[in-house]
């Protein structure tokens, strides 16, 4: 097998992980807070990230080089987390997945801005086309559109905001400040809204949260192996596979079944975020390619930020081919 099918294997189980872990949030939404269910996934990843921050030989503090670029992404990080984690348990996975995959849209479009990237026409269309496939899948004013969309939307902003501060700040940044400062944050923040929110959990609940820790940290490594073995430009479109396991799931688990208009607006928004890649993946004019250079799932509050450890070097862009006008 070749290096490039290895990534895409081990990218695949990775997301196949996380749709999974996402069911058991879905199941857990039913009958608590989206904040309780972030607050004790966090809790339950400090003992794995404890064993990640162990590892890590780099001298230095754990005061960030950019204390306000820090704080807006940990702010981003904890909107990301309740927002996706109430999307998921109020809206069907399907539609859920269907609107966070506009993330490298929003990514695209941000790293304007905060990156100084040029975005020329092919990827405006593109982008343009992507924006148009969520509104196939909201349909304003032929549905009801409800607080879980309005989640799932804000979750893909933020999440894409937050990947574009670590593009910025990354290369300064220790890896454990970029792993710790979110984590804290979320931890305090659903800890103090825990109050008003907290209901009992019986042991098989708690069982459950745990589980949703574990499997996100297990494929947050699969993702660190895929981008390890295989190119960018190869792993990066499996994370869409996961509407596959999204329609799968919803079927078997919560008797869901995707209407044609969520499968018309996601295979158009899959297609754009296909198309951005293989521009980025081509291009000879841009430093930052940052859909490309965001490889961390969003949503999962706690995992490690695979973006963050390509900062260490362990990680070596391979484009595809260049080309004089890519962008």
């Amino acid at each position: 097998m070749s290096a490039n099918a290895k990534g895409a294997v081990l990218a695949l189980i990775a997301f196949g992980l996380f749709s999974t872990h996402d069911v058991f949030i879905k199941t857990l939404g039913a009958t608590y807070s989206p904040i309780q269910i972030v607050f004790f996934s966090v809790l339950l990843s400090f003992p794995l990230a404890t064993i990640m921050l162990m590892r890590d030989a780099k001298p230095g503090t754990l005061v960030p080089v950019h204390p306000w670029w820090m704080a807006v992404r940990t702010v981003g990080a904890v909107i990301t987390g309740v927002s996706a984690f109430y999307a998921f348990s109020t809206l069907p996975l399907t539609q859920t997945y269907a609107i966070l995959f506009a993330t490298p849209l929003l990514i695209t479009v941000l790293s304007i801005p905060i990156l100084g990237e040029r975005v020329r026409l092919p990827r405006w269309l593109a982008v343009i086309v992507g924006l148009l496939g969520v509104m196939v899948v909201l349909r304003p004013g032929a549905t009801d559109l409800t607080l879980g969309h309005a989640a799932a939307i804000l979750a893909a902003f933020s999440g894409a905001f937050a990947s574009i501060v670590v593009r910025k700040i990354g290369a300064e940044e220790r890896t454990v400040v970029l792993l710790l400062y979110p984590m804290v944050g979320n931890f305090l923040v659903m800890g103090v809204a825990l109050f008003f929110v907290y209901e009992p959990m019986p042991g098989e609940h708690l069982a459950m949260l745990a589980i949703i820790s574990v499997m996100a940290w297990i494929a947050g490594r699969f993702i660190i192996a895929a981008y390890q073995t295989g190119e960018a430009a190869i792993v990066a479109p499996m994370q869409y596979s996961q509407i596959l396991w999204a329609t799968a799931y919803g079927l078997i688990f919560f008797d869901e079944t995707p209407d044609m208009f969520t499968g018309i607006g996601a295979a158009i928004i899959i297609a754009s975020g296909l198309f951005i890649v293989f521009r980025e993946s081509t291009s000879g004019t841009s430093e930052n390619t940052p859909v490309l250079r965001t490889r961390s799932r969003i949503g999962t509050p706690g995992t490690f930020r695979v973006s963050s450890l390509m900062t260490s070097g362990r990680f070596r862009d391979k484009p595809l081919a260049k080309t004089p006008d890519a962008e």
